[in-house]
């Protein structure tokens, strides 16, 4: 089993499916046992629902914070649970890449669970919003609309401030994504560190 964490946008769901067409594992992301308040931006085939405008738009970015960190931490039970379900299953079975926000590293620490690697992507703040100004077609965008986007923005980048914090505090392994490898390599490196470590999310010397 590999779970791949990181912040919003930063190329988790891309990667983990390589890395779980590699290796033929099932590919699961945590959004889909409970999904936070999503992006606050339309689409051509998506409007956004005023639930979600009225989160980002009525919060500062230290409840937004709050927020999502007591949602992930309302979630992790039910993540862990399928982490250690899947690994208490037959050997012959399917082995499982598990991707999302939600994997928090401070809790995945605390996996006590045989075959389980674990390694963070994160990225320059810039690369982020870029990728988030070009989905939202920031320059197009209302002056609502773009409030909204600064306030997902600056919640992300804060959440991959405290992460990384954390990862380091551990000695677990994060994975720069934003030097412009492929896919296809990022998930080549997550599958070398995946391999090199005698712990969850921890190899020998620490990344």
């Amino acid at each position: 089993m590999i779970l791949i964490g990181g912040t919003s946008n930063v190329g988790k769901s891309t990667v983990a499916q390589v890395v779980a067409e590699k290796l033929g594992f099932e590919c699961l992301s945590t959004d889909a046992l409970a999904r936070h308040p999503g992006r606050p931006w339309r689409t051509p085939d998506r409007e956004v629902p005023a639930h979600v405008a009225e989160h980002y738009g009525s919060l500062t970015v230290d409840e937004l914070m709050t927020s999502v960190l007591d949602h992930y931490g309302r979630l992790w039970p039910r993540i862990e649970e399928l982490i250690t379900a899947h690994a208490a299953e037959d050997c012959g079975s399917t082995g499982l890449v598990l991707e999302g926000s939600a994997l928090w590293p401070v809790s995945v620490a605390r996996l006590q669970v045989p075959h389980t690697a674990a390694v963070w992507l994160t990225t320059d703040a810039s690369l982020v919003r870029a990728r988030v100004h070009a989905a939202g077609r920031y320059e197009a965008a209302t002056d609502e609309e773009k409030v909204l986007m600064d306030k997902f923005l600056a919640r992300t980048e804060r959440y991959q401030t405290l992460m990384i914090e954390a990862i380091d505090r551990l000695g677990m392994d994060r994975i720069d994504a934003g030097g412009g490898q492929s896919a296809a390599e990022l998930a080549d490196t997550a599958l070398a560190a995946a391999e090199a470590q005698t712990a969850g999310g921890r190899s020998p010397t620490g990344r």
